[in-house]
């Protein structure tokens, strides 16, 4: 049987049904004129049994604004980035923003449809994790696109990014397995063509050097950032002679595939190896042991990287914004997974 299509019902018709002018439900719609309460009551009632909605489109074409906002992750599936995008979705909620949510899968190609999807359906900004190889930052410029980067950052961005203060975190880390005694101390770096691994390794770094500790090349892997590529590095590093006593993760999703090779190789945690990483999640501390992890400002960051937005969006030719950059601290939630050097 076929569906009969669904009635299109105007304000007149709203207004008709409430028994008052056009121009008062558009008064109720806008709020740009005071109603009062019964009769803003009537219009809403009245747009209620007609299921009537406002035309977003007629309505953006006459402001040249849509109130609707984009969010390009690089891995929808990365446990950090829901937190994020939940801050973003809390924070344009109530300043009256929707959200349209796309994944470029780690793709630049991908991340680059998205933008240019997001961009011919008029949004009236974006805020990017950009993935490796990304020609956002051009595309930004060329169009002069109101953007936010968050997490990962751009060298070449002179301002709207936010994101954790990664080298002080990845320097967090190394401080508190120096500071239990360790010296042979790995680190699964990432990709080190994105700004949080490429500052975490910085940070580490740092914190080794201050330790007049050596910094040993078949200790420090990166490239990949997802399960796999955790789980190779580890197989890679448990075969060194001397195999390191600590190891430091720069991701999530590294430090899972980490844990998958030490279980399977039966090395035990801290006994043989301590291990820290980055993001902490509900699930680290009821891992056996209890995990080590530094933990970001997820939620913060959604929130606080709309608002960067927002200024972008609404200041006037020449006007500064109020931050350029933000940086979030990040904690250091010790666990079981790490203790005393043998």
């Amino acid at each position: 049987m076929a569906i009969k299509p669904r009635a299109k019902y105007t304000m007149r018709d709203v207004a008709r049904l409430a028994g008052v002018s056009t121009s008062t439900v558009s008064a109720v719609i806008n709020g740009s004129v005071p109603v009062s309460s019964a009769r803003a009551e009537k219009v809403r009632a009245a747009m209620a049994a007609l299921d009537y909605h406002p035309d977003e489109v007629a309505r953006s074409l006459k402001t040249g604004r849509t109130n609707v906002v984009g969010v390009i992750v690089p891995d929808i599936t990365n446990a950090f980035y829901p937190e994020v995008v939940r801050g973003v979705e809390e924070a344009a909620g109530k300043a009256g923003y929707s959200v349209l949510l796309c994944d470029s899968s780690e793709d630049a190609r991908t991340e680059e449809k998205h933008l240019n999807t997001l961009f011919a359906r008029r949004v009236d900004g974006v805020l990017l994790a950009c993935c490796a190889h990304s020609t956002a930052y051009d595309t930004m410029v060329r169009r002069r696109f109101p953007m936010v980067f968050v997490d990962r950052v751009p060298a070449a961005a002179p301002e709207g990014t936010i994101a954790t203060d990664n080298v002080g975190s990845g320097a967090m880390a190394a401080r508190h397995l120096i500071a239990l005694g360790h010296e042979r101390i790995a680190m699964l770096a990432g990709n080190l063509e994105l700004s949080p691994h490429r500052d975490r390794l910085e940070g580490f770094r740092k914190a080794m050097q201050e330790a007049n500790l050596p910094i040993r090349d078949e200790y420090l892997i990166s490239g990949g950032v997802q399960v796999q590529d955790g789980d190779d590095a580890g197989v890679q590093l448990l075969a060194l002679h001397p195999r390191p006593t600590a190891i430091m993760v720069s991701n999530n999703q590294l430090f899972l595939g980490l844990l998958q090779a030490l279980e399977r190789r039966q090395v035990r945690i801290p006994e043989e190896v301590s291990v820290v990483g980055f993001d902490d999640h509900v699930w680290n501390a009821h891992f056996h042991p209890s995990l080590t992890a530094v933990a970001q400002a997820t939620f913060e960051m959604g929130r606080r990287g709309f608002e960067l937005l927002q200024h972008i969006m609404g200041r006037k030719p020449g006007e500064e914004l109020p931050e350029k950059h933000v940086r979030l601290e990040a904690e250091l939630r010790v666990r079981n997974s790490t203790g005393r050097a043998g």
